[in-house]
């Protein structure tokens, strides 16, 4: 049997996805894995470099959409067809360490409570990148834009070798385990883009199910390469205000951003006066 699906949804990143897949290659040694590229309508030559090593090797499938259908669906076209006992979602923009497939697998196998999985994700520098969450809050919002308590929903990284319990991970690499995805299920697919993350990892907790942070599995990832082709910078902002309503309704949405906004025109107010 297959140990691992590593899903690798792609769109117009025929560089990256290419680099993704030789790192993959060149790192897993101990285990049985496919690779399915899902493509989201690519056209920078993507299509027809994925197409040649399908025909080079059996390891590699290449499902293609004829347009972007976000992150979210685009993965959840992977799970469908996936064959593999864990489900291993990664950015284009990644560079698999050697062994650390590995090391996610082992780790969840003696873990029976694990819903899922993130590596240490590693700046091109080799410095540790933030990828942890605190699920946000009302109460933690209040707490860092009223009551100025800095850091409280930024993104972290736990310190120490051990492997820790976390609220969320981001889903740069995201091992899913079998008992997460008979329990949660797939990514919804009402998020095109940002939330997905924050959402599965809420509803794994919910589960009764746990989410680990393991840092002796290291990942490369050039943080926002895959997502430059989506949307320039400056607009980016736009994707995550339908995402923000979906993933905490309509209501708190409004209640979170009040806060955001006026704890920010508080500070800005104060730091005009000093």
């Amino acid at each position: 049997m297959t140990d691992v699906s590593i899903i690798i949804a792609s769109f117009n990143t025929k560089e990256l996805t290419l680099q993704c897949i030789k790192s993959i290659v060149d790192s897993a040694k101990q285990i049985k894995y496919e690779i399915i590229v899902v493509d989201n309508g690519s056209t920078d030559g993507s299509v027809g470099e994925l197409t040649k090593l399908t025909k080079l090797t059996k390891l590699i499938k290449l499902v293609k959409n004829s347009e972007n259908l976000g992150f979210a669906k685009a993965n959840n076209q992977g799970i469908k067809i996936a064959k593999g006992r864990y489900i291993l979602l990664l950015n284009t923009d990644t560079k698999v360490k050697n062994g650390a497939i590995e090391k996610l697998i082992n780790f969840a196998e003696e873990t029976p409570d694990a819903g899922a999985v993130g590596p240490r994700l590693l700046n091109p520098d080799g410095s540790t990148q933030p990828s942890v969450f605190r699920l946000p809050t009302i109460s933690r919002v209040i707490t860092q834009y009223w009551l100025g308590k800095n850091g409280l929903l930024d993104k972290y990284s736990p310190q120490g070798p051990k492997p820790d319990k976390v609220e969320s991970l981001v889903m740069a690499a995201f091992l899913i385990t079998p008992e997460a995805l008979k329990e949660v299920g797939f990514l919804d697919e009402r998020y095109f883009m940002f939330y997905e993350d924050l959402d599965y990892c809420r509803r794994v907790w919910k589960s009764g199910l746990k989410v680990y942070y393991l840092p002796r599995s290291e990942v490369v990832h050039y943080h926002g390469a895959s997502g430059k082709k989506i949307a320039e910078e400056v607009n980016q902002w736009r994707r995550l205000i339908p995402s923000s309503k979906i993933y905490h309704g309509l209501m708190k949405h409004y209640v979170i951003n009040f806060i955001i906004w006026s704890g920010q025109k508080w500070k800005r107010l104060v730091n005009t006066q000093s």
